[in-house]
């Protein structure tokens, strides 16, 4: 699941090398911590947060399989 939101993250932003995914596990949940470079803040998060929701929606697919609550935390 962190190789997922790392490649989601990537993908979007202008300095791959500054993506950082901190994984803080529960008994049923997982949160997931985004840190991107201030300059790629806006391209992860996109128009209205459109992108962010996206992204928060495939991971709670993916964790759906694993039965497993993934929760999405975009950090500055």
């Amino acid at each position: 699941m962190k190789a997922l939101v790392e490649l989601m993250a990537k993908s979007l932003v202008d300095k791959p090398e500054e993506v950082v995914v901190a994984t803080v596990d529960g008994e049923r949940t997982a949160v997931f911590e985004l840190r991107v470079a201030a300059s790629d803040i806006g391209k992860v998060i996109g128009k209205q947060g459109n992108t962010a929701r996206a992204m928060r929606t495939i991971l709670s697919a993916a964790g759906a399989k694993l039965k497993k609550r993934c929760v999405l935390e975009i950090l500055d």
